[in-house]
């Protein structure tokens, strides 16, 4: 099983668009993905749940705190091939008891570790998804930290204006860190830009310099901004969806293709590439 973190600092520039919509596109390929939301802020499951979302019994929070395994409070999204880890509210209060912890960075990598998710007993190497994909909260605090520690790549997602590119320098030191400490294991998957328009100069240029400073760690793919692609959240659906007309589903999709193409491929530190 792959496992990404989607991560940013950054606020707004689409980290749980990304997780959604790339999450659908690739179970339209026919992979199996347990998207985990680890934001307090919950948008991935208030997205993909609805009202549903509203009257949750077991969330990642237990999960963090061990009062349930993983595969206690997963649940089907309705969408083929798609399951979630929900979160709401009680997660800000999981976090800070996880301040106290001993080696409370590595709770969800102990967590995910000890999932069953091998359900076929005559192949115990069968794994019950292909992806594992996380979206991470817009700071660098604990909880990002555990999905850092927990998976072996990460897909950044950088909205296609100016100041975007600071907070991927800031990943720098982060990574570095966590790679040193926690997890060698981890690497950069890819730099993702989002909300892109070809017509405008700035747009251009933030894509030239995202390119010339990263390189190949840089998806071919660019996200085009799209009034669909904001409003599908407060229709509960992902874009393909919601507006299967879109050009964002198409791009989403390429995306998902230049994932899969992606594996087994070497990942590049990101504090070696600029």
């Amino acid at each position: 099983m792959r496992s990404i973190a989607v991560m940013n600092q950054k606020g707004g520039v689409g980290k749980t668009t990304t997780v959604v919509n790339l999450s659908a596109a690739l179970c339209a390929l026919g992979k199996r993905v347990l998207a985990l939301d680890i934001d307090p802020q919950s948008n991935l499951t208030t997205w993909l749940l609805g009202p549903g979302s509203e009257e949750l019994e077991g969330t990642v929070a237990e999960l963090l705190q061990g009062a349930l395994n993983l595969e206690d409070v997963v649940m089907s999204t309705g969408i083929e091939g798609l399951d979630l880890a929900p979160a709401d509210l009680r997660l800000s209060g999981a976090e800070r008891t996880l301040a106290g912890e001993i080696a409370a960075e590595t709770i969800l990598r102990k967590v995910i570790d000890r999932a069953d998710l091998a359900p076929c007993e005559e192949d115990p190497g069968f794994d019950l998804y292909d992806f594992l994909i996380i979206d991470c909260p817009p700071s660098v605090g604990m909880l990002t930290v555990n999905a850092l520690s927990a998976v072996k790549e990460i897909v950044i997602p950088v909205q296609a204006q100016a100041l975007s590119l600071n907070g991927v320098a800031n990943l720098r030191r982060v990574i570095g860190v966590i790679q040193s400490r926690l997890n060698p294991q981890l690497r950069i998957s890819g730099i993702l830009l989002s909300m892109t328009d070809g017509r405008t100069n700035l747009s251009r240029e933030v894509e030239e310099t995202t390119r010339r400073h990263f390189g190949d760690l840089v998806f071919e793919t660019t996200i085009r901004e799209n009034v669909r692609v904001a409003e599908c959240p407060s229709h509960f659906l992902p874009l393909s969806d919601y507006a299967p007309s879109s050009p964002a589903v198409a791009d989403y999709r390429k995306l998902a293709e230049e994932v899969l193409g992606r594996e087994g491929q070497e990942k590049v530190p990101l504090q070696e590439t600029a």
